[in-house]
């Protein structure tokens, strides 16, 4: 069974088996989750602006590097105001199982003491948003170099409101899948299954690069990558520890299981690229750390330290052959390698937790009458369900911004770059 304290991350903070959060709210907030989740609110944010930012606009062509840039800051903008209006209480009020309601329609019955699992409901609003930012912006990667912008607002907006609100229901909201005790601890599912296999349905759909993929330049600038990745490493202690919800143990031994992952994966990237190359890249090696990042997420409040080696080792391992499944079997430029990534990591952390949460291997264990063959299938129904509904959603929001707006770039547009075409700016003067 898992132990009382474990049962307070963002996963399960609505819906766990004592009962709802509303009912087991202290009268006020903990001044120390207080403190913590105000720095974690700001770790998380930072993952975006600048991190993922960065980490993506190193990965294309300079031609391209602010309209990357462009498509993250707005995304930000966009979900922050959604958010407020309609998405957060579409994902955490209600007791509907599969969407919730509106009665915290721009935060309009919440007072500024409300306290919900021991911190002000304001500032639980604001770390949950900052979820909702990072998972759409992470789509960005796989549809770099050739989107019109507005199919960006576009999409980003309705996807918000028809994949990522729903499915956070699902799982963090009290809805189907938090009844069934699914284990997705800070977002395996919530946001990395959603965006990585959103990413792939709409990279298909959207269609290669020009001159893919034998054309292409390489990365214009590795370095920024590397930066933006160490953001991304460091705000993911946020990501992750913040989900406790909490400064306590959990939350410390989410951000360590967190970070023994990323290290493991960069490694074992690393030393599979020395193998087939006889070198390491250092766009590989921090592929690898967010690789091993992506797959602790779901399970990093659950397992222990050999756990997290054994996620990061794998994912690694994983993600590194989906990266050539993708493109060389499937041949769909997802540019960026979303869905190989973030998507299988999200995927398989999501289905080893059910094993590695065992407390033989250091976990926290499993809810009372609760098996691990039993969770187990927990996990698969959860998965299974995600990835359906976010692809079915993902063509259908494809459909509407082809017939609206457009969606792919003008191919005049996309020989000039996505900078000047679009946003009238260059990253660099000649």
């Amino acid at each position: 069974m898992i132990a009382k304290q474990w049962i307070a991350p963002a996963a399960l903070a609505f819906a766990s088996a004592a009962g709802p959060a509303w009912a087991q709210a202290p009268a006020a907030a903990d001044p120390a989750a207080t403190a913590w989740m105000l720095s974690a609110t700001a770790l998380v944010l930072f993952m975006t602006l600048p991190g993922l930012a960065l980490f993506y606009a190193g990965l294309v062509r300079s031609k391209n590097v602010l309209s990357v840039m462009m498509h993250c800051l707005a995304i930000a903008c966009l979900a922050s105001v959604l958010w407020l209006f309609g998405v957060y209480s579409l994902a955490f009020s209600g007791s509907h199982p599969l969407i919730g309601d509106l009665a915290k329609f721009a935060l309009l019955p919440v007072g500024r003491d409300a306290v919900v699992s021991g911190l002000p409901e304001n500032l639980f609003f604001m770390f949950q948003m900052t979820f909702a930012i990072i998972t759409p912006a992470l789509i960005v990667g796989a549809f770099v170099e050739r989107i019109r912008f507005g199919a960006v607002l576009l999409f980003s907006g309705l996807w918000l409101v028809l994949v990522y609100a729903p499915v956070c229901h699902w799982v963090w909201g009290g809805g189907w899948l938090a009844a069934r005790h699914v284990m997705d601890y800070a977002g395996g599912l919530v946001v990395h299954a959603t965006a990585g296999v959103s990413a792939l349905v709409l990279a298909w759909r959207l269609g290669p690069r020009d001159g893919w993929p034998r054309d292409l330049s390489p990365p214009h600038n590795p370095g920024m990558t590397m930066i933006g990745a160490g953001m991304l490493w460091v705000g993911w202690y946020g990501f992750n520890g913040g989900s406790a919800l909490a400064a306590d143990g959990n939350a410390a031994s989410a951000l360590m299981v967190t970070h023994l992952s990323a290290a493991t994966a960069g490694l074992v990237w690393a030393a599979i690229e020395w193998r087939r190359f006889k070198r390491a890249s250092m766009v590989g090696l921090v592929t690898g750390v967010v690789a091993g990042l992506a797959t602790v997420t779901p399970a990093s409040g659950f397992i222990g330290p050999v756990g997290a080696v054994a996620l990061g080792a794998a994912g690694s391992v994983v993600c590194y052959h989906a990266v050539e499944l993708v493109k060389q079997r499937l041949k769909i430029d997802d540019s960026l390698d979303v869905f190989a990534v973030h998507g299988v990591g999200g995927i398989l952390g999501t289905l080893a937790v059910a094993v590695l949460a065992s407390p033989a291997l250091g976990g926290a264990g499993y809810f009372e009458g609760v098996t691990m063959g039993d969770q187990a299938l927990t996990q698969v129904i959860g998965v299974a369900a995600v990835v359906a509904w976010s692809a079915i959603v993902t063509l259908v929001l494809a459909w509407i911004c082809q017939r609206t707006v457009g969606l792919r770039a003008q191919e005049e547009h996309v020989d000039e770059g996505l900078d000047m075409s679009a946003h009238g700016e260059r990253a660099y003067n000649p």
